[in-house]
């Protein structure tokens, strides 16, 4: 699963802890879908564990398809709420809402803390360094790869959480040693 994270200030009037998006990959390419997380306020290893849950979950729908297009808000009250829509076999638009409960959520967040949070620190370390250069939007990409993706990924990997990282305005991780 792609996942590029991007962190944002908080919006105005609004207890919305991140959105979860996902980006179809263009026709006749071969490049896979991505999933856009966008953390707001300060990021915390936490945070991000939820979220990358909640796209985790949000892709368990057993008709899911590669080219459904969701939208999801992660709130500390109601977890995370949205919607998904796809084109069935005759063309037509299909949607469906998503509601994952909190419980769910914590749950996920919590594998995934376990079987890699050291990775999830890194990658929050980097979203977070002070040196990004200012009006610079913060964000890297990555690739997730879990025991906790797995049954929601088709042919997914469940040896490793983050396999690689790429580099995003020139942050760079190594993984060597984990």
């Amino acid at each position: 699963m792609d996942v590029l994270v991007m962190v944002e200030d908080r919006p105005e009037h609004s207890t919305v802890l991140a959105h979860v998006n996902s980006v179809p990959s263009p026709l006749n390419s071969e490049r896979p879908s991505r999933d856009v997380v966008t953390l707001y306020g300060d990021p915390t290893p936490e945070l991000l564990a939820l979220a990358l849950a909640a796209a985790v979950e949000a892709r368990r729908e057993p008709s899911e398809r590669s080219e459904t297009i969701r939208h999801v808000a992660l709130w500390p009250e109601r977890g995370a709420v949205g919607d998904a829509a796809w084109r069935d076999e005759a063309g037509a638009l299909a949607t469906r809402d998503v509601v994952i409960p909190m419980d769910t959520l914590k749950n996920t967040g919590t594998h995934l803390m376990l079987e890699c949070g050291g990775s999830i620190r890194r990658l929050i370390a980097g979203l977070t360094m002070p040196d990004w250069p200012e009006g610079t939007r913060r964000a890297i990409s990555f690739t997730l790869t879990s025991t906790a993706v797995a049954p929601a990924i088709a042919g997914a990997q469940s040896d490793s959480f983050l396999d690689s990282y790429r580099s995003a305005d020139g942050i760079g991780v190594d993984t060597e040693g984990d």
